[in-house]
């Protein structure tokens, strides 16, 4: 398996912190409150939901949504139904893109963003994250609906992770999915705080929606991450709540990172930058109990998720003082 954020078992292992602040992640932190659930969530076998469907289209402002037990469902499900192909994947981005198409056989090419033009006529298909994780670069819509084109005009797809575009939505390209090879993939784990109930969402052509629903199966998504997501994604005044405060957040945390002499991107839920050597900038932190994500590859860097309260902010200001002050000590 590929390393992700989240894992505090590892940390507390290697470390022995256990009072950890975690912004290993691009979650926020200040999830929507689950409700009371219906008794028969726990009982009944899951059937699709239409009322779910519906929710979550009208949320993300697309045509029809295929409900799936999390984005990565959907992300190790897409390779498997086409044949061998021609796979740009942008670079960096969330790993288990490459990984999956590169498992089932595609020839992957990992390509910078800013390269990804050229890359359009020597690919079948390519996958974009869009803003992207970690490093927050967003492409605009009108650009990806004309790849998109391009793509479908031979019998490729246009595959639009848009994890993080719930904070940024003038860039999403959800509500021209029904476009023939336009697959665009939303997560209800990261802006409204709930990765643990494992629920993602597909738009798609109808035709790619049922042939993806095939492959996963009867049963996909739980219950009771049915009957919470329907509340989430009806709930209106704790969204525009919610993205006012992200917002803010995140500008409170780049102006943090900014005040301590470091230049970063990304968006309402996370901040990153390039660092020569970000292994030393991880175990400064680590060892004050701060678990921050370490990319230490292709992507040398750190990306920062949100403090959940005012204590965690001050620990991480205390931190970040602490290592921009290490050398006069």
């Amino acid at each position: 398996m590929l390393e992700h954020g989240g894992n505090l078992r590892a940390a507390s292992q290697r470390f022995g912190q256990h009072d950890w602040l975690d912004l290993s992640t691009g979650i926020n932190p200040h999830w929507y409150p689950a409700p009371l659930l219906a008794d028969h969530a726990w009982h009944r076998l899951p059937e699709a939901s239409p009322e779910l469907a519906q929710a979550a289209a009208t949320f993300y402002g697309a045509p029809q949504m295929l409900p799936v037990a999390g984005t990565q469902a959907a992300i190790q499900a897409l390779p498997r139904l086409r044949a061998a192909a021609r796979v740009t994947v942008s670079a960096p981005s969330y790993a288990e893109h490459a990984h999956h198409w590169q498992q089932h056989g595609h020839q992957l090419t990992q390509t910078p963003y800013t390269d990804l033009e050229d890359a359009l006529a020597h690919s079948d298909v390519m996958v974009i994250c869009n803003p992207n994780n970690p490093t927050g670069a967003s492409i605009p819509a009108a650009t990806l609906l004309r790849w998109s084109q391009q793509l479908a005009s031979r019998g490729g797809w246009l595959v639009v992770d848009e994890a993080f575009a719930d904070t940024a939505t003038q860039h999403s390209v959800a509500a021209y999915s029904n476009q023939p090879g336009l697959i665009v993939l939303r997560s209800i784990g990261k802006f409204f705080g709930l990765a643990g109930i494992r629920l993602g969402f597909v738009a798609a052509a109808p035709e790619l929606l049922q042939a993806l629903a095939n492959l996963l199966g009867p049963w996909a998504v739980s219950g009771p991450a049915q009957q919470i997501a329907l509340a989430a994604l009806n709930d209106r005044v704790w969204q525009e709540h919610t993205r006012q405060r992200l917002h803010n957040s995140g500008a409170r945390l780049q102006q943090l990172l900014a005040a301590h002499g470091i230049a970063s991107s990304g968006t309402a839920l996370f901040q990153w930058w390039p660092a020569t050597q970000p292994e030393a900038f991880w175990q400064h932190m680590a060892e004050r109990g701060i678990w921050v994500r370490l990319f230490s590859h292709a992507a040398r860097g750190i990306r920062l998720g949100l403090p959940p309260d005012e204590a965690g902010w001050q620990r991480l200001a205390q931190a970040l003082h602490e290592w921009t002050n290490k050398d006069s000590a």
